[in-house]
């Protein structure tokens, strides 16, 4: 590439602030980002021209330095200049909003296992008593059954008490 005549870089410089102007207004193109390899590309230079060649300045590296210093400045102003990195930061927060939600979800149901748990035990050990009430019945263990109510129920008294 030959050198860069004064026209051509005063145009270049030109399209390349109204390519920076674009991208801090939140304009990316798909794929691109609010960085220097997408303002190169929207400008239609070469990259290298951000950048030193050896002991001096490459010939946009001024226009590098001010694009990232207002980059810097827009997002300590809470501006959005890419909006995939707000995109990003929302589903961060979404994530970890959802682990959250599931770690208490996950609490919930250890204490909704422990209390079926203990209902179960209960309830076996009510089964295992009526079992015994019932054979006792059975047995005739000194029981006697009287008429029923109005609920419909028998009442069963004991006989062997005193």
């Amino acid at each position: 590439m030959g050198r860069l005549t004064a026209e051509t870089r005063t145009r270049n410089e030109a399209v390349i602030r109204a390519a920076m102007d674009r991208l801090l207004a939140g304009v990316i193109p798909p794929g691109g980002g609010c960085d220097l390899k997408t303002l190169a590309a929207e400008a239609g230079v070469t990259r290298t021209g951000f950048y030193p060649k050896g002991e001096r300045p490459g010939p946009y590296q001024h226009l590098a330095e001010e694009f990232e210093r207002r980059v810097k400045e827009a997002q300590a102003a809470g501006i959005v200049t890419d909006p995939r990195a707000s995109q990003i930061e929302r589903l961060k927060a979404q994530v970890a909003e959802l682990k959250e939600r599931v770690a208490e979800r996950d609490a919930d149901l250890a204490e909704l296992m422990a209390f079926k748990a203990l209902a179960i035990s209960r309830l076996a050990a009510q089964h295992e008593e009526i079992e015994r009430l019932r054979g006792q019945t059975a047995a005739g263990g000194g029981l006697r059954h009287l008429p029923a109510t109005r609920g419909g129920t028998a009442r069963v008294l004991r006989t062997d008490r005193p």
